[in-house]
């Protein structure tokens, strides 16, 4: 079982059920009586049919409950006034398992409570920090006593002894630390304990984020025993092991591992695995840092370990690459990124990070496979190429190969970039070519600014024989930015590109007609083609069809407007559009897309349908639709906010289609002008998202990324407000 909570006030317990190879987590108990965000929270299990459970808010009131035979009751509320618990942790006390908890905030103190009568009492405050606490952590050592070690944004760790107290009469010249006693009732005897300060740490250079004590290990025997070996992490970037000499009993630092320059912002958590043979970290930039154990001829050693990662914003759209090898996304955490499967073992990770920026991202275009175009919180669409150290790295990591790509680039004589670096306080990727990088600040020097979090990215040229650590893709895997499109006055909120990859349309956020119009650019030399005029306010998402021949767009203003190209005479006309008279959607159009053979086109809205759009058989209609009419409407129970057609039908000659809902459900439908639409399946909100769907892409291919054609696979990638981006693999009869 475990506990979450979050910023949706709720605190779950939860158990995971294993069934073969897969696990369901199952929730059992749901508190929803916080005000506040859910800072921290732990359990206890008091016995096998009664746990303590406790949580810590941003109201300042640390929760209690009992769950006893399924039921769950609140038992107590403690106050801290305007103070905030930061951490908390309970454990039983040996011998008499009564249960202790320790909170610790804001006010440097350690609240230690002890469960009597029913409710936890206060026993003691420990002063001893000078700054916010940030994590506590209980266990027991082999003699029997407790150990609480605590860890706080002074940079210091403290150990304190929790022991039976034994009083002695007898004088002694030895140094005596300072003891503290507290009484705890239990059976109707009191038993007092000393409280004493057992060490004090220094080592990290930063706060202190994160404390974990060693799992205890059972021995051949069946003896179980507690490894005296600490885990911290700090804002410095490192993680450190501690331990206690074995002749001295002194603490030391025995390895110190992490990350050296870069501009993360340190480490927020540590854990040992459950063998202590693996220690990970997590950090702000959503990451995880894995570092495995190993016993060699000459010792032990430590060597990084692949993780898997993704964004911590909300994921605003995502694109396959034309040839659907791998995805990149982007995101309100300000970055781009590229998935694909690592061939060793076909598992998805982060291959890049195409772009870190400085504004929160909101689209992207494919212009190809080694190039897309972006568009974030600015009144800028910016232009991506792939450098040539990435490109082998992708090709080495997954079955992606680019060799018609870089044939072409070798025989137009084009100087390719080995990688990118971004400059101090910076927004665009400068090319670094071999043997030298680009200046950025000419012979200027960057006053020292005691923080490397705003210092220069510096790419250096990797071999990865594995997908890359977090640093590695700050840094190494950016890709060089190569245009900047100017022309938009507002900030940039819809991309689209033809297949060709010759035309880019871009639109940005508008209250007024005169800011909603498309712009077309001409990608071979980036110039504007022409300003479409369609709508009267923000085009939220626009689609080329297959052919390249038609543009799509849907906008706030609850109409659509299809546009035609001619590439030989260079022209573009609106042939179709619904206004106040023809419109069928009542709310704001959220999603658009094509068929596979672009016979049919697809509008979805807040309004909760889904409109398949054809053209009809009776010619001119004399209205703005032309040709084109409504062929089947599909109400939903919630808005619909994204929509997407798989590369095939099915067996049945019918359409296969992905509706994506507010509530973060996934539909998976067929759809045919003979049967309409009917729902195959259903992911519901444990295994789609949580959060409303922002975007739903199928494979522009049938099978799977990573080499497997199989003909009856399908895979759709699917990105919410929940931070996820997430790849569901489809078996469909074809």
């Amino acid at each position: 079982m475990f506990l979450s909570g979050g910023v949706d006030r709720c605190l779950h317990l939860c158990q995971c059920i294993s069934n073969g190879n897969t696990t369901e987590v199952k929730v059992l108990h749901s508190f929803k009586d916080s005000e506040a965000s859910i800072v921290c929270c732990d359990g206890l299990v008091v016995s096998p049919d009664v746990y303590l459970i406790v949580s810590a808010a941003g109201d300042s009131l640390v929760r209690v409950y009992r769950v006893t035979k399924g039921y769950s009751k609140a038992v107590q509320t403690i106050r801290f006034g305007t103070g905030f618990v930061l951490s908390i942790h309970m454990i039983a006390l040996p011998d008499i398992g009564v249960p202790l908890m320790a909170c610790a905030g804001d006010d440097m103190k350690i609240h230690i409570f002890a469960w009597q009568n029913d409710q936890f009492e206060k026993v003691i405050s420990l002063p001893g920090h000078e700054d916010w606490i940030r994590g506590l952590e209980f266990t027991i050592d082999d003699r029997g006593d407790v150990l609480l070690a605590s860890c706080s944004q002074d940079c210091f760790v403290r150990l304190w002894r929790i022991a039976p107290f034994e009083a002695s009469e007898k004088p002694t010249d030895k140094i005596k630390l300072k003891e503290r006693l507290v009484s705890v009732a239990a059976d109707g005897n009191i038993h007092k304990y000393s409280l004493v300060v057992e060490t004090v740490l220094y080592g990290h250079q930063g706060w202190v984020y994160g404390v974990h004590w060693h799992p205890p290990l059972t021995d051949t025997q069946g003896a179980c025993h507690q490894p005296m070996r600490m885990l911290t992490a700090s804002m410095d970037k490192t993680m450190i092991i501690w331990e206690p000499d074995k002749e001295t009993g002194v603490w030391e630092e025995k390895l110190r591992v992490g990350e050296v320059g870069g501009n993360t912002l340190g480490l927020y958590g540590c854990q040992f695995g459950p063998d202590g043979n693996t220690i990970l970290a997590h950090g702000y930039q959503g990451a995880f840092t894995v570092w495995n154990r190993s016993t060699q001829s000459d010792g032990e050693q430590w060597s990084r370990g692949v993780a898997v990662g993704g964004h911590f914003g909300e994921v605003t759209d995502v694109a396959w690459d034309p040839d659907g090898e791998f995805v990149i996304s982007t995101s309100s955490d300000q970055t781009t990124r590229l998935f694909a499967p690592w061939k060793q073992t076909q598992n998805w990770h982060e291959m890049g990070r195409p772009q870190v920026h400085g504004y929160d991202l909101q689209c992207l275009a494919m212009l190809g496979r080694s190039s897309f175009a972006s568009g974030a919180d600015e009144k800028v669409v910016r232009i991506f190429r792939c450098p040539a150290n990435f490109l082998q790295n992708l090709q080495n990591l997954s079955n992606v190969r680019f060799d018609e790509e870089l044939s072409q680039r070798s025989k137009i004589g084009e100087s390719m970039a080995q990688g990118a670096s971004v400059p101090a306080l910076g927004l665009s990727n400068k090319a670094v070519f071999q043997g030298k990088a680009i200046e950025m600040y000419e012979d200027r020097e960057l006053p020292p600014t005691g923080n490397d979090q705003y210092s220069e990215s510096a790419f250096r040229p990797l071999e990865l024989q594995a997908p890359p650590s977090e640093d590695n893709l700050l840094q190494n895997t950016l890709w060089p930015e190569t245009s900047k499109l100017y022309g938009h006055g507002f900030e940039i909120f819809a991309l689209a590109a033809n297949p060709q990859g010759t035309i880019l349309a871009s639109a940005c956020k508008a209250t007024k007609a005169e800011y909603a119009g498309i712009i077309l650019w001409d990608t071979r030399n980036w110039q504007q083609l022409k300003t479409l005029e369609c709508h009267s306010l923000t085009v939220v998402q626009m689609a080329f069809s297959h052919v390249g021949d038609r543009l799509l767009s849907v906008a706030r203003d609850r109409t659509w407007a299809l546009h035609e190209f001619n590439y030989t005479t260079g022209s573009v006309d609106k042939i179709a559009f619904t206004d106040k008279k023809t419109a069928v959607h009542t709310r704001i159009i959220w999603s658009c897309c094509w068929t596979f053979d672009d016979v049919y086109f697809l509008t979805a809205s807040r309004d909760k349908k889904v409109v398949f759009w054809g053209k009809s058989d009776k010619g001119e209609s004399g209205n703005s639709t032309g040709t084109y009419e409504a062929c089947c409407q599909s109400a939903f129970n919630q808005a619909v906010t994204a929509v997407s057609v798989a590369p095939v039908q099915d067996v049945t000659k019918q359409y296969l289609v992905g509706v994506g809902l507010e509530s973060g459900e996934i539909r998976l439908c067929s759809w045919s002008i003979s049967a309409g639409l009917m729902e195959l399946n259903s992911l519901d909100i444990s295994s789609a998202h949580h959060l409303t769907v922002k975007r739903l892409q199928f494979r522009p291919k049938v099978g799977s990324a990573g080499g497997n054609n199989e003909k009856n696979v399908l895979q759709l990638a699917s990105c919410g407000q929940d931070q996820q981006l997430k790849i569901h693999e489809i078996s469909v009869t074809c």
